[in-house]
């Protein structure tokens, strides 16, 4: 019975030690498959980084150009009629002038930022999409990664180098900053991805704090996208865009 007994206890024991021996393993195997995933996700992330900085140093190169504000153009007399066939189209003849105006009013208001707080809501609100700072056209030098602002007298307002430092994805801008330490206002700017090329106009935001230009709807930069067009566009473009920007705004509704 003894004999028996300690034979009991040393199989026991052995079943033991390969109980634990599998669990070892498992937990092996475990932080293996962990690590794993842990360095797939950082390369995910890494090859993500990779690709949004060669898009935005590609988006740099495709904006080299001088651009003038958008609005002024668009909204000459010579595009009125323009505007009421373009929405003619959507909406019907009889509905074409009130959608071209509220199109209109919705880029086209005088006051951000501080003054737009209150005054506008959730519900209903407009953009400002003028240049500000006293900049009256921008200018891109995209092989050399070089942003240039002059005033309405052709007068150059700056200069500087701006390198890509990241994707602000709320809103998909790509966010540049100046290597110049006394860049004011023209510290950072957030470019979306258009081009002359793509959607005919370009639209965009600077100014010195990056964590409120983030901040579409409050703060300093708040109701406010600055919004260009080619010095050198011609009647073609204007006509797309104008085509473009009434299609994008007035189909989804209809």
């Amino acid at each position: 019975m003894e004999k028996n007994k300690l034979i009991g206890m040393f199989l026991t024991m052995a079943l033991s030690v390969s109980m634990l021996a599998g669990c070892a393993g498992n937990s092996q195997t475990t932080d293996s498959n962990a690590e794993e995933n842990q360095q797939e996700t950082e390369q995910q992330t890494e090859d993500t980084a990779n690709d949004d900085a060669a898009a935005a140093n590609q988006l740099m190169i495709d904006l080299t150009g001088k651009y003038q504000q958008l609005w002024p153009v668009l909204l000459a007399d010579d595009y009125k009629q323009v505007w009421l066939d373009d929405c003619a189209k959507i909406v019907g003849e009889e509905n074409a002038e009130t959608a071209a105006d509220q199109l209109i009013s919705s880029v086209t208001s005088d006051i951000y930022g501080k003054d737009a707080e209150g005054v506008y809501t959730n519900e209903s609100f407009a953009f400002y999409c003028a240049f500000t700072n006293d900049m009256d056209t921008v200018e891109f030098d995209g092989e050399n990664s070089v942003i240039k602002g002059y005033d309405k007298d052709g007068n150059e307002l700056f200069s500087h180098k701006y390198d890509y430092v990241g994707l602000e994805e709320s809103w998909g801008m790509y966010e540049f900053k100046s290597e110049d330490k006394d860049s004011g206002e023209f510290t950072y700017f957030f470019i979306a991805p258009d081009t002359s090329a793509s959607t005919y106009h370009i639209e965009f935001r600077y100014g010195s704090d990056e964590d409120a230009l983030k901040e579409y709807f409050s703060g300093e930069y708040g109701y406010w996208m600055a919004s260009g067009i080619s010095t050198e566009c011609d009647q073609t473009m204007i006509e797309n865009c104008i085509e473009l920007f009434c299609t994008e705004n007035l189909a989804e509704e209809n």
